[in-house]
């Protein structure tokens, strides 16, 4: 089983009544699923492979796909969030110098000098992108469950927003309450233009909300009225008026135009970080501020540390953090 260990996607969950599951594709290979005879379906606790029935793309990254022994939507909805997997020998080859995350693995670290450093044990997506990240109800509640909710978890935050958050005393990611306490977030967005200066409104803030999961009616209800304060927000899943192309152009541009806030339904997660940061960048550029540079960060904190004693006993200071010049040089 352990051959299977290219992931291609990832189930959303269930669709219509006779066991079709919505895919999310992470594929770059055009009608990947089309082209599938089997696949390993691996959820927590489980690993099973099973033949590919029917395939279809409903959108572009998402299919719906017909699992062997998976005919009721009881059963579709109980593969949510699992993990669709092949094997390696049906995978294309790869370019050079361009590899699949698990051939990574186990793989010793060297410095250009020679220096080893270690052994690949992970390969970690992080949210280093100098993007603060407030949270409420069940996001909250899943943050704090992988530790993201705490200052240790600084060393995935970009070096931008980690020297912000060192200074004020904060961590990267903000539980500011249920999920019905998304108005916080609004007050917090109002402030920053009526007393912090960032623009007039809402709508003129380099801010995103976001939905990746969202379940219920009530979840929707919540976006609409972000939306209605100005702010654009991006829901995961599926979109419930996907059927409709004049709804869905309402609700982006028609609300935009209105209100100066739009609503989009994005099943690619990595799509959805996609669009916020150009969303965040967009209204960067349109408030005059400077384009974002990485390299201006990253000196606070323990960085003063790692370059003192990065220098020669000789050269280090306590009081000053220039470099001590020995006389006789």
């Amino acid at each position: 089983m352990n051959e299977y260990d290219v992931q291609i996607g990832q189930i959303l969950g269930a669709h219509g009544l006779r066991g079709e599951v919505k895919v999310a594709s992470l594929s770059d290979i055009p009608g990947r699923f089309a082209m599938l005879s089997e696949v390993a379906v691996r959820t927590a606790r489980t690993m099973t492979v099973c033949r590919v029935l029917g395939a279809r793309e409903t959108a572009p990254g998402t299919w719906l796909v017909r699992l062997e022994g998976i005919g009721d939507r009881t059963a579709a909805e109980a593969l949510r969030g699992a993990a669709l997997l092949v094997r390696e020998v049906d995978s294309p080859s790869l370019p050079p110098d361009v590899y699949y995350v698990h051939q990574l693995i186990g793989l010793r670290v060297v410095t250009t000098d020679g220096r080893e450093v270690g052994t690949i044990s992970e390969v970690i997506e992080t949210g280093a992108n100098d993007v603060l990240v407030v949270v409420t109800g069940c996001a909250a509640h899943a943050q704090a469950k992988h530790g993201l909710l705490s200052p240790e978890t600084m060393e995935h935050a970009g070096p931008g927003l980690r020297e912000v958050c060192e200074a004020i005393g904060i961590p990267p990611i903000l539980h500011v309450g249920s999920c019905v306490d998304n108005s916080r977030i609004l007050t917090i967005l109002t402030q920053m233009a009526t007393e912090g200066g960032l623009g007039q409104d809402i709508d003129d803030l380099p801010a995103v909300g976001i939905c990746p999961e969202w379940m219920s009616e009530k979840a929707i209800s919540i976006g609409c009225y972000c939306v209605a304060s100005g702010a654009y927000v991006i829901f995961g899943v599926h979109s419930p008026v996907e059927a409709s192309e004049e709804v869905t152009r309402l609700i982006y541009e028609g609300w935009e135009a209105k209100v100066g806030g739009k609503m989009e339904f994005e099943p690619d997660w990595e799509k959805i970080v996609e669009k916020a940061l150009a969303h965040i960048d967009a209204k960067r550029r349109a408030l005059g501020l400077a384009e974002y540079d990485p390299t201006r960060f990253g000196q606070s904190g323990d960085q003063p540390l790692k370059e003192y004693f990065a220098l020669p006993p000789e050269q280090r200071s306590l009081y000053s953090r220039k470099v001590r010049v020995p006389a006789s040089q």
